[in-house]
């Protein structure tokens, strides 16, 4: 199982953010949804490693939240909220996101398998392509990743096609969906091997 538990970053200067992230994941697939665990904390269990991986780097790329993953075995029954979760995998959770909170990048994965450091390694990459993009870049890859071909996208940015392959390969976009499967890879690599 990977358990996933974020704390909110400067949550004393801020407002709380809890209540919309509860909002935004609430139809998440998870075996135990986000919920409240104390404060300005949040956490979820998952048994997909690539929902698990999309969600800790997209919170961690929002600049918001401190992200751990921990990847272990969690106590059976589970009980039907997350908060009240026992076993290895909260505890590396835990450990993850206190770690996290010291890093640059935000997001650390903590599990007995060896494969976790890979995972963090690639997940903190994702997360620096991800937030080192342009609001240009960012655009341009939201209406290509949507479906739009390149000079559709043009088109509606009211740009040259040319400019559109600019912005895409300065965002990097030709790697993200290819990381996005790696950090996924060496996740479930993490949960195999615990």
């Amino acid at each position: 199982m990977i358990v996933l538990t974020a704390d909110q970053r400067s949550s004393r200067t801020d407002v709380d953010r809890v209540p919309d992230l509860l909002r935004r994941y609430a139809d998440l697939p998870a075996v135990r949804g986000f919920d409240r665990t104390a404060g300005d904390e949040v956490e979820a269990v998952f048994d997909d490693p690539e929902r698990a991986a999309a969600v800790a780097v997209d919170l961690a790329a929002s600049g918001f939240w401190s992200v751990g993953l921990g990847v272990a075995d969690v106590e059976t029954p589970l009980p039907s909220v997350a908060r009240a979760g026992r076993g290895p995998a909260f505890i590396a959770a835990r450990e993850a996101v206190e770690a996290a909170k010291n890093r640059r990048v935000p997001l650390q994965v903590v599990g007995p398998s060896p494969w976790c450091v890979h995972a963090q390694t690639a997940a903190a990459l994702l997360v620096d392509m991800l937030t080192e993009r342009t609001e240009a870049g960012r655009e341009a890859v939201a209406l290509v990743a949507g479906g739009l071909t390149q000079t559709q996208a043009a088109k509606k940015l009211a740009i040259t096609p040319q400019a559109v392959s600019l912005r895409l390969r300065t965002a990097r976009w030709d790697l993200q969906r290819d990381t996005e499967r790696l950090v996924a890879r060496l996740l479930t690599l993490s949960e195999e091997d615990r």
